[in-house]
């Protein structure tokens, strides 16, 4: 099928083109988020078989002062393209966060479960989906979360960076969730678009993330453990590590349903994190 991706550099974008490297990647000189108009344009002109949408607005912390040119680029551009997308008949896939919740509690966040971002970045996040829910259409709403790749800023780099520089980190342990490998989520989204031109009608909103759900600390245990860095990981609340945006605290997410309508299962993100670090040449031999 003939697929048009916005984004070509983020972290799913670029799994995506390992995937599907026929697929049309559009840059932001390209299509920019911040015209939303132009989106749609874009895909108007391309016609393509169907849209997935891994271009997002991603600076959590800057978005509490960017708040408009967020809701922009994860709101108003996603809407157009699942208006557009309603319109020509085209399956489109969305990703979206699991900060579209308030974090409370301590169960696995239901699809249907009631939103409540706890700042701009999820607010943003929130409207994009809303936006895509009005325009119909054969659609699928993907949230994910704690994505990490070999590519880009992300837990998993950072982790490494400072691990070879010191003996000791403090790490947030009463966070917790599912970190996801980038290459899955790319993958997920690949199956649902095929999925959704076969069979419209399972639309929705939908959950995915790697499993089993840790802490950021126990997280960094197991990239330290895998890469064979000697680091101490001290466990300290969210309270003692303050960020302008409010993380959620449970980022856990149920996933039942994608693996009952695609047959998507969650992935076991240590086996994930190997292949990354061997990418990156880190891993423990």
């Amino acid at each position: 099928m003939t697929l048009l991706v916005f984004g070509s550099t983020g972290q799913v974008a670029r799994e995506l083109r390992k995937r599907a490297p026929d697929a049309v990647f559009l840059s932001r000189e390209e299509a920019d988020l911040a015209d939303p108009g132009a989106c749609a344009a874009v895909i108007e002109a391309h016609a393509p078989a169907a849209v997935i949408n891994a271009a997002a607005y991603t600076a959590v912390d800057r978005a509490e002062e960017e708040e408009a040119l967020a809701t922009t680029i994860n709101g108003a551009a996603p809407g157009a393209m699942a208006w557009i997308c309603a319109k020509q008949g085209i399956p489109f896939v969305h990703i979206s966060t699991d900060y579209v919740f308030d974090g409370s509690g301590d169960a696995p966040w239901a699809t249907d479960a009631k939103t409540a971002p706890l700042g701009a970045y999820g607010r943003s996040k929130l409207a994009g989906e809303e936006a895509v829910q009005s325009a119909g259409g054969a659609y699928v709403i993907l949230r994910t979360s704690w994505v990490f790749s070999a590519h880009g800023s992300n837990f998993v780099k950072t982790m490494l960076r400072l691990g070879g520089e010191r003996e000791k980190l403090t790490i947030v342990a009463d966070q917790v969730g599912g970190p996801t490998p980038a290459g899955d989520i790319a993958a997920a989204c690949l199956k649902i678009a095929h999925h959704l031109q076969e069979t419209p009608e399972h639309r929705g909103t939908f959950h995915f993330s790697g499993a089993p759900d840790v802490s950021w600390a126990d997280f960094a245990r197991e990239i330290f453990a895998q890469a064979g860095l000697d680091v101490t990981v001290e466990d300290i609340p969210t309270s003692a590590y303050p960020t302008p945006a409010r993380r959620p605290a449970n980022s856990r997410l149920d996933c039942e349903g994608t693996e009952v309508v695609f047959e998507i299962a969650r992935p076991d993100w240590r086996a994930g994190l190997r292949d990354i670090l061997k990418d990156l040449g880190a891993l423990k031999t």
